[in-house]
């Protein structure tokens, strides 16, 4: 059978197609993963090379730079198919982020963080697109396993870090590395002949009208939230080790965050076909700034449900943002999916950047509480994003 025979109207069903879905949402966990422990290896890593919170953000800034390739990527995955790019992925992100405790200096973290940047760009422009056009009529219901999956790997990853270099030390993390490589080869008999292209793409003018009327608030909701995702999702480990955590509480901390954003994400994708998308976001962006003033004054054994109701309402926009892109987009899902996370992925290394910058002149408990404060700067443009546009340009 060749590669693209199966006919496009097969996955064009308004029907969730489950069978198709899954594989998808399982690479993901999979090769999420792998890019999750990075955040749990920045404590060992500063020890190793001695980095200030500047380099550190700097660091994980690099990984996000090739964020700019994804709406090329996805013009091209809405006009041939793609989908070798996410059957390869999770056994090259393996390798990569594998190899990390072989550096011996800054700027080889930096090169292979870099290298990775590329192959997580390569995976994330196509699958959500594909799982958009898998789900029928329930882009929510796909869009939350899909993420749900992004949150569990946070959630695994940070674990398995800290395993490893416990068992193995950090030269001996490569270990790990037949896990991409395992999911690949799964892939590669599930997906190779599931198309990952559109049957009639729309044309990059029809785009146009889109980007002012919905990207560009949703710019403004990116570049306010991502503060407090990322001092939480990033720096929540080297925040607790400041406390006087250990590395296992450290990671554990990171892992329940993730964790309870595994049961966000699960929800909110599919209360917002319900309830509609706007409401969900902007419930989740106030209770989430809340939480976050409430997270800095509190010690003890009130951090672990404080932990997790953040991890459940500030990891739960992603599934209903990435609904929202499908929708504005039904023509091209692929080049809206690369524009959404070409935003997310280049406004994080800003936010990376300037939360180390703060957190080394003021202290990152003074930024938490900065960062909840811009977090509600996101409430207006929220408001503002229309609730739905209609692509009619082809």
């Amino acid at each position: 059978m060749a590669t693209d025979s199966i006919p496009i109207t097969q996955i064009k069903s308004k029907e969730f197609q489950t069978e198709n879905v899954l594989p998808i949402v399982g690479s993901h966990l999979v090769h999420d993963t792998y890019t999750a422990a990075v955040p749990a290896l920045l404590p060992v890593l500063i020890e190793k090379l001695s980095l200030s919170l500047t380099m550190v953000g700097t660091l994980t800034a690099i990984l996000q730079i090739p964020a700019v390739l994804t709406p090329f990527i996805g013009y091209l995955a809405d006009k041939v198919s793609l989908r070798y790019f996410v059957i390869l992925a999770p056994a090259l992100t393996a390798t990569l982020i594998s190899s990390l405790g072989f550096a011996s200096s800054y700027f080889g973290i930096a090169i292979i963080l870099f290298a990775t940047g590329i192959s997580v760009a390569c995976y994330h422009a196509p699958a959500p697109a594909m799982i958009g056009r898998l789900a029928g009529d329930q882009i929510g219901k796909g869009m939350s396993l899909f993420m749900a999956a992004g949150e569990l790997a946070r959630a695994v990853g940070p674990l398995l870090a800290v395993w490893a270099v416990s068992t193995w030390t950090l030269d001996g993390f490569y270990r790990i590395v037949f896990l991409g490589w395992a999911a690949t080869l799964i892939l590669y008999f599930r997906l190779r002949h599931i198309p990952a292209r559109m049957e009639a793409p729309g044309s990059f003018h029809s785009i146009l009208p889109v980007l002012k009327i919905f990207f560009l608030p949703l710019f403004f909701v990116i570049f306010f939230r991502s503060f407090g995702v990322n001092i939480l999702t990033v720096y929540l480990p080297i925040y607790m080790k400041g406390l006087g955590a250990t590395l296992w509480i450290a990671g554990g901390a990171l892992s329940l965050l993730e964790l309870a954003g595994v049961a966000g994400a699960l929800v909110s994708g599919t209360l917002s076909d319900i309830f509609g998308r706007k409401r969900i976001l902007l419930i989740a962006t106030i209770i989430s700034a809340l939480l976050m003033y409430l997270f800095v004054w509190f010690e003890g054994w009130i951090l672990i449900p404080l932990l997790a109701a953040l991890g459940f309402f500030v990891l739960s926009t992603g599934p209903v943002m990435l609904a929202m892109v499908q929708d504005q987009l039904p023509n091209n899902r692929a080049v809206g999916n690369g524009l959404y996370i070409m935003l997310a992925f280049l406004i994080r290394p800003v936010a990376l950047v300037a939360i180390g910058y703060l957190g080394d002149l003021f202290g990152l408990e003074q930024v938490y509480i900065w960062s909840a404060i811009v977090t509600l700067l996101a409430v207006p443009a929220i408001l503002f994003m229309p609730d739905r546009l209609e692509q009619t340009g082809v």
